[in-house]
């Protein structure tokens, strides 16, 4: 489970950021919104299987509230589902 939860952590990270610095410029500069809804849309999948397998493995990783608070919110941050992955998901 903790290796389907590293690639989930993984794709969530690069959809955000390929929804932040990809997606919105070319829909505000280029008027396409099209990206936006599909990268969106697998975006937010991405994100719910993330808080989901997080979850999912909160025990078996015998992470205290402090940290499934930490990789919960990396979620909503750029590059912190990396942080996460380096920090808390190397060594399993």
């Amino acid at each position: 489970m903790i290796k389907s939860f590293r690639s989930i952590a993984l794709l969530e990270g690069l959809s955000l950021i390929g929804l932040l610095f990809f997606a919105m410029p070319m829909k505000y500069i280029g008027g396409d919104d099209i990206y936006v809804k599909n990268i969106g849309m697998a975006h937010g999948i991405l994100f719910i299987l993330y808080i989901a397998f997080a979850f999912l493995i909160k025990n078996e990783q015998k992470w205290n509230f402090k940290t499934f608070a930490i990789v919960c919110l990396a979620s909503i941050i750029p590059f912190g589902t990396f942080y996460i992955e380096k920090k808390h998901l190397q060594n399993t």
